[in-house]
């Protein structure tokens, strides 16, 4: 609607400067004699009106009929036989109300005058066919761009459902433990679940959402490994800068934290630990995962935790194109990773 209301305005603001074009053309050779305004006024509204409708019989009929037949011949023809007759008729018509065809202003009689009418109405017509290709490709281009963004919406709604059964799938893992178990927690990791579920399920829907969230989503999970694991193993969350007004990408850490405690913690290894960070630096934004690795990881395992980083990757390259830098380090003991985002 925006567009074509923005359509309408140029039309409307072109003629309006090819009749203003015209009264200052005719008060400008007149030389500061008396002018018939009278006569000068219905000379402009004839030929305006002539103009218009030889432009929009182009626009609206034989112009889309030759784009949508490709025949030359017969556009030209369908074309030049309206154009003749509405030339003919609107220079009898000026002459009349110019002299009342007396022949004293033989300027409008002379064959220059003819052939002056003929090329700028043509230069018109064409300029106006012009405007029709401009919205065209205008329509063409936002289309196309709303396309994209259902596109990329869809695929980011996508690879985040990817996540959701991932989290719950090790959750109830834990809980099943703790209960199995009779831990005096299970109570507590039923809250936290649900409250990191309630996150998952309504505030992640959105492009963006307040960082403190996400870092609440995230120490959450945190506490809930602490729970299963008894707090034997060491584990350290930092957050540095201010978060306030902060916007993200929700579930954009949430990855590399799960793999973290998958593949890099056991409450058998009495070395085994989890580090993370979060820094907040302007609009930079750094993220650390540094993990101890367990002696074993069996080749299935490290599949998933494959697919889950290329997900994760391809969830950065859609929601800060150019605006990220992930560097991962893999040593004999220990394993981490690196994320630089750039916040808007």
């Amino acid at each position: 609607m925006l567009h074509r209301n923005r359509v309408i305005l140029v039309h409307i603001s072109f003629w309006c400067v090819y009749l203003s074009f015209f009264f200052y053309t005719i008060s400008n050779f007149r030389h500061g004699r008396d002018i018939d305004w009278g006569k000068a006024t219905a000379n402009g509204f004839v030929q305006l009106v002539v103009t218009m409708i030889i432009a929009y019989l182009n626009y609206f009929i034989f112009l889309p009929r030759f784009l949508a037949h490709k025949k030359v011949w017969r556009y030209l023809l369908e074309f030049l036989i309206p154009f003749v007759v509405l030339i003919t008729a609107r220079i009898h018509l000026q002459r009349f109300l110019i002299d009342g065809y007396t022949y004293q202003r033989m300027h409008f009689y002379s064959t220059f005058y003819i052939v002056e009418v003929c090329v700028i109405t043509l230069f018109i017509a064409i300029f106006v066919s012009m405007l029709r290709f401009a919205a065209d490709w205008f329509e063409l281009a936002a289309r196309q761009k709303e396309i994209e963004n259902e596109r990329l919406t869809a695929e980011l709604n996508f690879l985040k459902a990817q996540i959701n059964p991932h989290f719950l799938f090790n959750t109830l893992n834990n809980l099943y433990y703790l209960a199995y178990t009779q831990s005096a927690n299970t109570t507590e990791v039923i809250a936290k679940l649900s409250q990191m579920m309630r996150y998952m399920i309504y505030d992640s829907n959105y492009l963006q959402v307040p960082l403190s969230k996400e870092i609440e989503y995230m120490q959450n999970y945190v506490s809930l490994e602490r729970l299963r694991l008894n707090d034997q193993i060491p584990i350290s969350f930092s957050v540095q800068g201010s978060t306030e007004g902060v916007l993200i990408a929700p579930l954009i850490f949430i990855t590399f934290l799960e793999n973290a405690f998958k593949h890099g913690v056991s409450n058998n290894d009495k070395n085994a630990f989890v580090k993370l960070s979060l820094t907040l630096d302007g609009k930079e934004c750094i993220y650390t995962v540094e993990n101890s690795k367990l002696p074993s990881t069996k080749p299935e395992a490290q599949e998933k935790s494959g697919i889950g980083l290329q997900n994760v990757k391809r969830r950065l390259e859609l929601s800060y194109p150019n605006r990220y830098t992930l560097e991962t380090e893999d040593k004999p003991d220990r394993y981490s990773v690196r994320l630089k985002l750039t916040l808007t």
